[in-house]
């Protein structure tokens, strides 16, 4: 509250035209007070000279007498030490709309007038919330453009729009070079313009909305899509690994199958190995008995021994005369190498109609230039 109260007492007691303390106060007609100096600099510039805050005019000028109960009032305030300057912050800076009222070091706008083509600080704008007259102007943020609604021609406030040349134009221009076009209050062509863009602003909404929800579903479908990837992964991972499984088991009945059957065959082989090499030791002692009779010169005796020689006897044991024992182990090399053939074959084959389960994506349609 304390606070309020000082605030209150600065802008009673501050000009309007230098935001500072008054000093040398005087009180023009319309009971608005400003420093002498202040006031005076204003009028010299002008034509007519008015009141700054309210722009009541004054034939003729006023002659300013100091006030001297207000320049009282100012004193005390400044004994305790008050001060009405505004802070740093508040000063207009280069990239700042300074207030077009303010003389010396400029406050910042804080509205601009769109017909008096002129930006004011909360201070000089009172007279915008004051004045009956100035209540109608249009206020805007603060504008450096200010400029730009002024024709260039005729160097009025251009308020009207020439729909035939689609510009914005002054009252004469209408009946200069656009007479006979068709023209309307800017204002009127603002709210038609602004009517489209509402509707150019919901089309535009909805179409986020449509593109939000596609994203959405989008989103789902890439979570579907993923999960059963992993699925799949899992799956085949457990496919493949029950197939090398079972190949490998194969593998292991068929090693036994042929160490089996080694094992028989080098079996036989020794048997008959041994069965020949028996009869390769009868073959050799009957050749020596042969040799040592034929060293016989009795032939009386040669005769009688060599009848008395039993017949040679024929045996089977001949390997050749034995299914080959290799054919065996070829078999099984050439079954192996079909059922590998088999396999790869299926796997080709098969392999191209192994896919994911098909979800359809939502594409969202281009959308025609506007």
């Amino acid at each position: 509250m304390a606070q309020r109260g000082v605030q209150l007492e600065r802008e009673t007691f501050s000009c309007s035209i230098c935001l500072d303390l008054l000093k040398d106060p005087v009180t023009v007609p319309c009971e608005h007070s400003y420093c002498m100096k202040c006031i005076n600099s204003h009028w010299d510039g002008e034509e007519v000279h008015s009141c700054p805050q309210c722009r009541q005019s004054f034939t003729p000028r006023p002659v300013l007498l100091k006030n001297t109960m207000l320049a009282a009032l100012v004193e005390e305030l400044k004994k305790t030490g008050l001060q009405a300057a505004p802070a740093d912050h508040c000063y207009a800076g280069a990239e700042d709309v300074a207030c077009d009222v303010c003389t010396g070091r400029k406050l910042r706008a804080f509205m601009s007038c769109l017909q008096c083509v002129a930006s004011y600080c909360e201070t000089h704008l009172h007279p915008h919330y004051e004045s009956a007259a100035l209540q109608k102007h249009k206020l805007v943020e603060p504008s450096k453009k200010l400029q730009e609604n002024i024709c260039s021609r005729h160097d009025e406030v251009m308020k009207l729009f020439c729909r035939t040349d689609q510009q914005s134009i002054c009252s004469f221009c209408s009946v200069d070079e656009h007479k006979g076009h068709d023209t309307v209050s800017a204002a009127a062509e603002r709210t038609e313009r602004q009517r489209e863009l509402e509707g150019s602003r919901l089309n535009i909404q909805q179409r986020i909305q449509e593109r939000e929800e596609d994203v959405k579903l989008l989103q789902q479908e890439a979570e579907i899509i993923s999960r059963s990837a992993d699925e799949a992964v899992d799956e085949s991972k457990k496919m493949f690994t029950e197939l090398i499984r079972i190949m490998q088991e194969r593998r292991s009945d068929v090693k036994q199958q042929v160490r089996s059957q080694q094992k028989r065959e080098v079996s036989r082989v020794k048997e008959l190995q041994a069965k020949l090499e028996l009869e390769i030791n009868d073959l050799k002692r009957k050749d020596a008995e042969l040799e040592q009779l034929s060293l016989t010169e009795d032939h009386n005796q040669f005769l009688q021994s060599y009848s008395s020689l039993p017949a040679l006897s024929v045996t089977n044991h001949s390997p050749s005369s034995n299914t080959r024992p290799l054919r065996y182990f070829e078999d099984v090399t050439e079954d192996l190498s079909g059922v590998r053939d088999k396999l790869q074959k299926v796997l080709r084959v098969k392999w191209t109609n192994i896919s994911l389960t098909e979800v359809r994506v939502l594409r969202p349609q281009p959308e025609p230039d506007s």
